[in-house]
């Protein structure tokens, strides 16, 4: 991927984590999530990793509350984002589970964790059909993985049958909730060390340095990963005030590595996604 391609920036606004004490604005209700494509939007997201929670603030994997929360963000940006659901199980959900609901909402974009879908191998089977499922039904899939060593356990999957043959959508995850929680950008470098040229690649980085890591990440042909799931913060220590703030910065950042932002035709062209009524390809 050239550097000077466009760039996919995705807002990741809320997680499966941090709540009301966390941050004022973290969007849990489907009022609020509205409300933040909305801004994210305009400040140059195109697409949202969309987390739900119950009426406690919990996380929640359930298709129902995924549809509530869709069909919100739907009215109040049309088709102008893509909206990518999360298998992640945050402590509270089974592999079994975690499969179950992403078979039924059959999304348009997914994110699923590998450490977590093919921990052992029981889970092979049933994980790896959900993929290949997914993607023989134009889901647009990325993978998630915590370490290179991910990494590898994801390309010796790929390359035993298990997910999916041919390029796929990677996501490199800097940093932990855990200390340290701050991530440092050189640990791109031991993704980068391994990652295959054909496949595509996205960062997200906990703490303060979020916007450091992505303007590397620009530098080198990823994509970027922002929001209040993974970072309150300017560069300076500074809290932020809503995750607009956080696309804004992160928008700013890859422009000056000399690369654009995707809309959301061109977004759906680089995930294989269907156009939206009344969208063109770019």
């Amino acid at each position: 991927m050239s550097r000077h391609s466009s760039c996919l920036l995705t807002v990741a606004p809320n997680g499966a984590r941090r709540l009301r004490q966390d941050h004022p604005a973290i969007p849990l209700t489907l009022e609020a999530l509205a409300r933040d494509a909305r801004e994210c939007l305009s400040a140059g997201a195109a697409m949202m990793h969309l987390h739900v929670r119950d009426v406690h603030g919990r996380h929640l994997l359930d298709a129902g509350a995924y549809r509530e929360a869709i069909s919100a963000i739907r009215e109040a940006v049309g088709e102008a984002m893509v909206l990518q659901v999360t298998s992640e199980a945050a402590g509270r959900y089974e592999p079994e589970a975690q499969r179950r609901v992403i078979a039924d909402l059959q999304p348009e974009a997914v994110s699923l964790a590998v450490r977590e879908l093919f921990g052992d191998d029981a889970q092979l089977r049933p994980s790896g059909a959900l993929c290949h499922a997914l993607n023989e039904g134009g889901s647009a899939i990325q993978y998630i993985l915590y370490s290179p060593e991910d990494l590898r356990t994801f390309q010796a999957l790929r390359a035993r049958g298990v997910l999916p043959a041919g390029p796929s959508f990677l996501l490199f995850v800097l940093g932990r909730y855990a200390m340290p929680s701050v991530a440092e950008p050189e640990w791109l470098h031991g993704f980068l060390e391994g990652v295959d040229e054909r496949d595509r690649w996205a960062v997200c980085a906990f703490g303060s340095t979020e916007a450091d890591c992505m303007a590397l990440a620009a530098r080198h042909g990823g994509h970027a990963r922002v929001g209040f799931e993974n970072n309150l913060w300017r560069s300076d220590g500074e809290i932020v005030a809503r995750n607009a703030d956080l696309v804004r910065l992160t928008r700013a950042r890859i422009e000056t590595e000399g690369r654009s932002l995707m809309g959301p035709a061109e977004a759906r062209n680089f995930l294989g996604l269907a156009m939206a009524a009344g969208e063109e390809r770019s």
